[in-house]
């Protein structure tokens, strides 16, 4: 079984920052890819930023150049530092994880239970 943690959301207003944390742990043997998605009342789920085992990331257009990804492998761990917030950022943010677990025979995808970032302009 695996289990993917997310901590860290809260409220900010307009121009602060703030530091999104996200662990994986259990039954697991390889990690693929870890990265953030968000949903906003009303709208579908949107990729926000995505790395690989490689260090290869990718970014949504909206928050190139104000957020930045990154991971600790040896702890299954990945952060979004989110700097000069916005107030269109205010969504549930979900942490998933594309990995194969001990027992399983492919890449799978798993999802925390989301934390809330609320920007106040």
């Amino acid at each position: 079984q695996v289990h993917v943690v997310e901590s860290g959301g809260g409220l900010v207003q307009a121009g602060g920052s703030l530091r999104l944390s996200c662990a994986a742990s259990g039954s697991i043997f390889s990690i693929n890819r870890m990265g953030w998605y968000r949903q906003a009342p009303g709208k579908q789920r949107e990729l926000v930023a995505s790395m690989t085992s490689g260090s290869s990331t990718n970014y949504a257009d909206s928050v190139r150049g104000r957020f930045t990804i990154s991971r600790e492998n040896a702890k299954n761990t990945v952060y979004l530092q989110m700097n000069n917030l916005k107030p269109e950022d205010t969504a549930v943010y979900y942490c998933n994880t594309n990995l194969v677990s001990f027992g399983g025979q492919r890449l799978a995808d798993y999802w925390g239970q989301g934390t809330q970032v609320t920007v106040s302009s």
